[in-house]
This record gives C-alpha cells, sequence and structure tokens, in this order.
C-alpha cells in the first residue's frame, strides 16, 4: 500500500496533528465483517468484546472499530444507524495481482477490475454487512524513452490475443476469455463458449445484457419459461435478470459479448458470482 507524498497542509490558527486514523462502522454482524477483513485485507484483531472488534494493519492503512448496531456505547440517536452508503478506498501498488489473489481465495468482488478514463484503476469488494471495500491504483503515464519523440496519440487499437491462462472448464462447457478489463477492455467483456453435444449448462441469471451470436452448431435457448433453436449463423440478445439456460442437442459454439461488471446468480443460493472469464 503506498499514498502520495503530499504537502502538509497549512492551517491558519490550527495546531493539527493526526498520528493515526480510524474508521468506525457500525454493523449488524460484527463477527462477519471481523473475519471478512481478517480473511481477505490482513487485518489482525487488536481488542475484541462482545459486538465489538477493534482490527489493525500495521500500516498506512486506518484501523477499524467494528460496533454492533444498538450498543448502548453508542449516542441514542446513532445506535440504529449502520454503516452503509460509504466507500472504505484502499491505494494499492500491484492492483492486478490483488484483484488476481482476492478472486482466487474466493473473496466478494461485487466490480471487477476496471480503468477509468482519467486514469484511476479499481475494483470492489462488498463485506457480508454490506461495507464497501474500493482498491485504486492510479495508471502511471508512460514516458518516451529519451531518443523517442512523444507520441501525441493513444494507439488505435489493442489486439488480444487468447492464451491458455485464459481458457476455463467447466463440466458444462469450456469459456476463453477475449477482452475483458484485465485484458484491455474498459467496459465490455467478450468470450467463446464450446460445448459438446447433450452438454446443458445451469439455470441462472446474468445481471447485464448478454448477445450471443452462434458460430457452430445449434443452441436451445430457455430465457424466462421460452426455449429457441438458435443455428449457426443467428444471434440472440438476453436481457438481465431473468432466468436463463443454455443445451447443446450437438456440438456447438458462441462467442458472446456483456458490460464488464455483470455477475451471476444460481436460484436457490445466496450472493453473487463473478464470471472469471470476463474479468
Amino acid at each position: 500500500m503506498h499514498r502520495p507524498n503530499l504537502p502538509r497542509p497549512y492551517l491558519p490558527g490550527v495546531a493539527l496533528n493526526v498520528t493515526a486514523s480510524t474508521l468506525s462502522l457500525t454493523v449488524a454482524d460484527v463477527d462477519a465483517s471481523r473475519v471478512f477483513f481478517c480473511t481477505h485485507l490482513g487485518y489482525q484483531v487488536a481488542m475484541a468484546a462482545d459486538g465489538f472488534a477493534s482490527l489493525t494493519r500495521g500500516d498506512a492503512g486506518a484501523d477499524i472499530v467494528l460496533l454492533r448496531r444498538g450498543s448502548e456505547v453508542l449516542p441514542p440517536e446513532q445506535r440504529d444507524q449502520r454503516a452503509t452508503g460509504l466507500i472504505f478506498a484502499l491505494t494499492v501498488s500491484g492492483i492486478e495481482a490483488e484483484e488476481r489473489r482476492l478472486r482466487e481465495a474466493g473473496a466478494p468482488i461485487t466490480m471487477p477490475l476496471r480503468e477509468e478514463p482519467w486514469g484511476e484503476r479499481l475494483f470492489q469488494l462488498t463485506d457480508p454487512n454490506g461495507i464497501v471495500v474500493q482498491f485504486v491504483e492510479w495508471a502511471a503515464p508512460d514516458e518516451p524513452a529519451a531518443d523517442e519523440p512523444a507520441r501525441s496519440e493513444e494507439p488505435a487499437m489493442l489486439v488480444i490475443t487468447p492464451t491458455a491462462e485464459n481458457v476455463t472448464e467447466s463440466p458444462n462447457a469450456r469459456m476463453t476469455g477475449l477482452a475483458a478489463p484485465s485484458r484491455g477492455s474498459a467496459e465490455l467483456s467478450t468470450w467463446t463458449v464450446a460445448m459438446e453435444a447433450g452438454q446443458t449448462g445451469p439455470e441462472h441469471v446474468i445481471s447485464r445484457e448478454q448477445v450471443w451470436t452462434v458460430t457452430a452448431g445449434v443452441l436451445d435457448v430457455t430465457c424466462d419459461g421460452r426455449t429457441e433453436k438458435i443455428s449457426a449463423g443467428q444471434t440472440f440478445v438476453l436481457p438481465p435478470d431473468v432466468l436463463r439456460q443454455v443445451h447443446a442437442p450437438q456440438a456447438a459454439e458462441a462467442h458472446v459479448a456483456m458490460r464488464a461488471d455483470g455477475v451471476a446468480s444460481v436460484p436457490g443460493t445466496e450472493g453473487t458470482r463473478v464470471l472469471p472469464w470476463a474479468q
């Protein structure tokens, strides 16, 4: 974790010397947030009691105090409040490695890694109490070599070549990631799906619209209780937040496009799941 070296502000008439910073969060389940911050963000328990936990990292990161909602140690007007509507932002270095580490550890990544036009790279987690933790890294501007003139424009295009690392095998299909935030796309993710004859994907819901183009074979697609047979050369659009299932009566392949922040959910299970090939 690093922070820019900024000059100390001049505050006329104020003798302020900050020696530490602590974020106090009121939550419904102290233990759930404590486990989240200690497991995924490297915090350690400094003190703990019933309905209370004090967490620290021992570096430049802010300490955290977790208080159970309704605790009598809080002023009466604050006891029913909870930690919502805020973003706990951590500036880090090597943000791709952090995102990969957390994704492989099963952390609840609720906004995939992306880069804003102004150079901010970020992704977000959400803890069991709804606390949003944002990882941020500022993209360093490219500097031309001393003997190379500075370019006035960005490259006209980015060419992406998929590798074995971009392939995800499941019992139902093989997904090969193409464009994605981790591979240079800022807004969209695209990938290919290959299914053997007889394979059927699980019933699930996606939070974003998907556009599928069948490039080989045939797919039987059920969406919101309606089934259509889609042949090679045809394109179908799946709306967001609608139950769908894909079956391959014969070997088939398709190309899929979606907004990069789409997540999946499965009926009967809690929470959402990221699509690794679209990250």
